[in-house]
């Protein structure tokens, strides 16, 4: 990642932090903008991918994520702003500051899909959790933000699950 896209670049930052903390805030909420980015195309493509018996209800089911998503990435990026950085949400700027695989799946059955995407949202949304903790520390209304946003994404995770659960409660792996 090159440095301006994780460091303040204006002359200010939130009142009451210092230059600092504002850079690693922003260092922390630019890696959750990639990967929630990344995670608004993947559900898309998805969406557009997966076939089979209980189709149009897994179709039907992504796009109020996809939509919600897109919302956390504005959200992101204009906290990221806030603090005087700057958030870069261009395809080649994503793809260099991804830490994972590319999804893998291209057109696949509803089970297939969901498995993989139980996987994705394993990680995002562990990931979402690790920045939490930090955050608490240096930014409690980031923490806050990712907060809520975990909530929304842990039950959108839960929806994929109920799709490869069993009555025992284990997952298709």
């Amino acid at each position: 990642m090159s440095s301006n896209n994780a460091s303040q670049v204006a002359d200010f930052t939130a009142p009451g932090m210092n230059s600092e903390s504002a850079d690693k805030v922003i260092a922390i909420l630019d890696d959750r903008l990639v990967a929630l980015l990344d995670l608004q195309l993947t559900l898309k493509h998805v969406h557009w991918n997966v076939v089979g018996p209980n189709f149009i209800g897994v179709h039907e089911m992504l796009d109020p994520q996809v939509d919600a998503v897109r919302e956390m990435t504005d959200t992101i990026a204009e906290r990221i702003a806030t603090l005087g950085g700057v958030p870069v949400g261009t395809p080649k700027a994503i793809a260099e500051r991804r830490r994972w695989e590319d999804y893998s799946l291209g057109k696949g059955l509803v089970a297939e899909h969901l498995v993989a995407l139980d996987k994705v949202y394993n990680g995002v949304n562990g990931d979402h959790r690790e920045a939490m903790e930090t955050l608490a520390e240096l930014d409690p209304v980031s923490e806050d933000m990712l907060t809520g946003q975990l909530a929304e994404l842990e039950q959108f995770q839960w929806f994929v699950r109920a799709h490869i659960e069993s009555s025992s409660g284990e997952l298709k792996s």
